[in-house]
């Protein structure tokens, strides 16, 4: 696949019909998914302002460093139509975000998650200019992939299984956490990533801690293993799934029984997803069946999450949450039960809402894997 194909100059067009409509001026984009999303430009976050003023009406303009501005006239960005202006060390490149817009505005949508330093400078060089989030525009146009972003995850879902399947080159008893982790990594960049976002190995009782991260302690002789790894393509689309293994001995029975139990709310789950369904109903087909068996307490988080550009994302797959699913929405489906002290499970794949029910891109087995 082309990059220049996922970022066609039809998303500008897109953007700000919408910012016109919710009654903005212009989107002021820092360096992010939504920076990336409109113009393909993989920006770095840094303390020069590197910003896309988008006006609703009038054309787009990207002000980037200078020493930047070959990167960003080497992106995607100049054939969407973006005019590129840079700045020099030295100079002060806010009065340049007022120059673009080219005309005095009483409302602005900046990006989700800029700095509070570029947040401020804007309020001083837009004086009067309301500030809302950009994410009120564009979280809508971003929630429905089109065909080349799915294509682009279903890349990604087939890399991170390839690393799955080789866990057990890895994955064995004496071997601590850390170590395990180290190759994983390195077998994620292998499979085609260009960075590693999350590498989690979390054994015996760490399993029972979501986010745990990796640790010193080794893996001991028939305890389940929590591996849930991710990274980034680059197209600057995102893999994450989760499995759960057992090496080195059978897993205790109390975990065989209630890891059958997450792999039935899992399947219910993925069997739920199709366009008109809301996200809440698909966490309630995952959390009914652990709640029904007993294990409700021990279902700590939402069931999952949308994933893009950004690996974290609307929809978000959480009671309380009515959102629709239409067809195009990709998200995460990884329900899991975590008894404190003792050991947990996960079992994660990201799936997409199709025009008549959903898509698996992760296609490694779901069952517990024994190494």
């Amino acid at each position: 696949m082309e990059i220049d194909d996922l970022y066609p100059p039809e998303r500008l067009v897109a953007a700000r019909r919408a910012t016109a409509a919710a009654g903005l001026d212009a989107l002021l984009l820092t360096p992010g998914a939504d920076l990336r999303y409109l113009t393909g430009y993989h920006a770095r976050a840094g303390e020069r302002l590197t910003c896309l003023v988008l006006p609703a009406e009038g054309a787009p303009t990207l002000i980037v460093p200078a020493l930047e501005r070959p990167a960003a006239e080497a992106s995607p960005a100049p054939a969407t139509g973006v005019r590129i202006v840079d700045h020099s060390d030295g100079t002060d490149p806010y009065p340049l975000v007022a120059a673009a817009l080219g005309r005095p505005v009483t409302a602005v949508g900046l990006a989700d998650r800029m700095w509070a330093e570029q947040v401020l400078a804007l309020r001083t060089a837009l004086p009067g200019a309301q500030q809302r989030l950009a994410g009120e525009v564009l979280r809508d146009l971003r929630i429905r992939k089109s065909p080349a972003e799915v294509t682009a995850l279903a890349e990604a879902g087939a890399a991170i299984d390839a690393v799955h399947r080789r866990m057990g080159e890895w994955l064995r008893p004496g071997r601590t956490e850390t170590e395990v982790a180290a190759d994983i990594a390195a077998a994620i960049r292998e499979a085609g990533h260009v960075t590693v976002d999350f590498v989690i190995v979390a054994a015996g009782p760490n399993g029972a801690s979501p986010h745990h991260d990796t640790s010193d302690r080794p893996i001991g002789a028939g305890e389940p293993v929590v591996v849930d790894i991710g990274g980034t393509m680059g197209s600057g689309y995102r893999s994450d799934c989760t499995r759960t293994y057992v090496t080195g001995g059978p897993a205790p029975a109390e975990f065989t029984d209630y890891y059958a139990v997450l792999w039935e709310a899992q399947r219910a789950a993925v069997a739920a997803v199709r366009p008109g369904t809301s996200a809440e109903a698909v966490d309630a087909a995952a959390r009914d069946v652990i709640t029904g068996a007993g294990f409700g307490p021990a279902f700590l988080h939402r069931t999952g999450h949308g994933i893009g550009l950004d690996g974290h994302e609307e929809p978000y797959v959480v009671a309380g949450n009515p959102r629709e699913l239409e067809p195009g929405m990709a998200f995460s489906i990884e329900p899991g039960i975590y008894l404190a002290g003792r050991h947990g499970a996960r079992i994660e794949d990201i799936v997409v809402c199709t025009t008549d029910g959903v898509q698996r891109l992760n296609t490694t087995p779901t069952e517990l894997i024994a190494l």
